[in-house]
Parts: C-alpha cells; structure tokens; sequence
C-alpha cells in the first residue's frame, strides 16, 4: 500500500520561464506542502498557456495527488491557467476559489478578478493560484483545513477519521 503523498508546483510565468524575472511563488508553495507531509520536487516554471496544460497532463499522468498551479489566473491576454486546467477536471470545486477571493478582497480589491478553477482529475486534486505571493497564502490559508479532508473523501474514505 502507497503510502507517500506527492505533490507538484507548476509556475505559469512566460517571463520566468525566460529567465527575465524571478518566482516567488514557487517555492512557497512547495515548502507548505513539504510542511504537510508531501512529496515534491523544484517548482516546475512554464511559459504562459499550452505548457501549463502539458505540465499538469504529465503530472496527472504520473498520479501526483496535489498539483498547485500558480500565475496565470488574471486576465491579460497571456493569463490563461484556468482555460488550460478546466478540461481535465472530473469534479469542480468553485467554491475554493470563491473562499480564496473573499479572504484576499480584506487585503486588495483586486483579488475578485482571480479566475482559478479546482477540482479533481481523478484522484488528484488540482487547483490554481494566483502569481502572487499574496494571492498564494490567501490561498493555501484556505486550503489548510480541508486538503487532507478532500483528499480522504475522494480516495473512497468519510474525511473524518479513520477508515
């Protein structure tokens, strides 16, 4: 029986895949999911668009439980993680997203703008986060207490104890 929990980070930033600006989000994220008990590696960075879509469909394929996206939520033209991570969701939870974007909206009004989409693909929760780093602890402060509840749920158990 598998017992380790693995996770991924995908940062969907064109300009930090260039090696023109450095990520601050990345690296955050991986150490909150290390804190918790998960596997994972470096932050994976892709350019904007398509290479978000193939990074998640290459983890998803492997069977990573957690996969994180950051960047690409906004609305310029380039932002488009929803649009790319959207179709392989099985089962969506907008009402994540939608905790996200009131806990930010105390900091920034901008918040309301974010588009990100969760849900599982499988048995892999997937979501995205905003670019920021701010957008990025709004929403790993959501995530907190119900990860491993969601987690448990889709694996068949109750969330709430032992199996």
């Amino acid at each position: 029986m598998e017992t380790e929990r693995s996770a991924a980070v995908v940062v969907a930033s064109t300009s930090a895949a260039a090696g023109t600006t450095t990520d601050r989000t990345g690296s955050l994220i991986t150490g909150w999911l290390t804190e918790r008990g998960f596997e994972t590696g470096e932050p994976q960075v892709v350019a904007d668009g398509q290479p978000v879509r193939f990074a998640v469909d290459e983890l998803l394929a492997h069977g990573v439980q957690v996969v994180i996206v950051t960047g690409g939520t906004g609305v310029s033209p380039d932002d488009q993680s929803p649009e790319m991570v959207a179709p392989l969701l099985d089962v969506q939870l907008p009402g994540i997203i939608e905790a996200i974007r009131r806990r930010g909206e105390a900091s920034t009004p901008l918040s309301i703008i974010t588009r990100g989409v969760a849900g599982f693909a499988g048995d892999s929760f997937v979501i995205t986060l905003p670019g920021s780093t701010g957008g990025v602890k709004d929403g790993l402060a959501v995530l907190e207490p119900i990860l491993d509840h969601l987690l448990a749920q889709r694996s068949g158990g109750t969330g709430h104890g032992p199996r």
